[in-house]
């Protein structure tokens, strides 16, 4: 019976991993297979690109010991990061396919997006600051396209913080009666680096959420700043236009995400150690 059980696991665990890396294929090679007009070129990169992430994905999900990945067995927050950055690249592509093969589907993500673009679009906003970003010389077109992205994009990461929140209150994540293993969630985080574990999670916590919350107008501000010494950033490519905007929306939420995680997982730490203390404390009440 344990013997059926363990490889219903194992079969499980392998599916899973399989599902995992088809999607990250998906996610990658979805811009080269909607839009017209990828060269071969293009294509072999993006398809190596894929191969490599989806072998990545296999062997991160196929090992029980830590890799890259954080929080790997705390579901459901890389499901919550995944389904972010695909509904991102999915509606910017379809944006930009729409300046090439326009059709009532992309007509009504362009048409959804230059309006988020417009009401985010004021003085000192992140969309304002990648409108600022392009070049001097850039058309009033490609204007109006980058502006829609940025909109979108940064309307997705707001939406993705927000059902974060609510996952994490509706699941109490992470489970508080259950275990965490932080050897494995956290690969990178070493519990026995020195000083106390909860001051330390707290403290990269307030440094993730301050970076989620300060990239979007830096990003723009240090490329501006640099275009003097290596050229204007051009987004006049479509791939380009769709990874660039996509990494400016996903990298700040994530960090976000990761300094809430954190801040959750010092806070379960500290109960439990308050736990311990007070069934200590009534231990030795009762022997007295």
């Amino acid at each position: 019976m344990r013997f059926h059980m363990g490889q219903n696991t194992v079969i499980g665990r392998l599916i899973g991993t399989l599902v995992r890396a088809f999607l990250v294929v998906v996610l990658i090679a979805m811009p080269s297979l909607l839009l017209p007009g990828v060269n071969s070129d293009a294509a072999q990169i993006v398809a190596l690109v894929a191969i490599f992430a989806a072998a990545l994905t296999i062997i991160e999900y196929a090992s029980t010991y830590p890799g890259l990945v954080e929080f790997r067995d705390a579901p459901p927050f890389n499901r919550i990061r995944f389904l972010s950055l695909f509904v991102t690249v999915l509606l910017l592509t379809l944006i930009t396919r729409g300046t090439y093969a326009p059709d009532p589907t992309t007509h009504f993500v362009e048409a959804t997006g230059a309006l988020i673009g417009q009401v985010i679009d004021f003085p000192y906003s992140p969309v304002r600051l990648v409108v600022l970003m392009l070049p001097e010389d850039a058309g009033i077109e490609h204007i109006t396209l980058v502006r829609s992205a940025a909109g979108i994009s940064y309307l997705v990461s707001l939406l993705t913080l927000a059902i974060f929140l609510i996952v994490l209150r509706l699941k109490v994540w992470p489970n508080r009666t259950g275990s965490f293993n932080v050897w494995v969630n956290l690969p990178t985080f070493d519990p026995t680096a020195g000083g106390d574990v909860v001051e330390r999670l707290e403290r990269d916590a307030r440094v993730n959420i301050a970076l989620g919350f300060l990239l979007p107008f830096l990003i723009p501000a240090v490329i501006k700043a640099a275009s003097s010494l290596f050229g204007s950033v051009s987004l006049e490519n479509p791939q380009t236009l769709i990874w660039t905007v996509t990494a400016w929306a996903f990298l700040p939420a994530s960090l976000f995400m990761r300094g809430i995680a954190m801040g959750r997982i010092a806070m379960m730490i500290e109960d439990k150690r308050r736990e311990s203390l007070s069934a200590d404390g009534d231990g030795e009440l009762v022997v007295a």
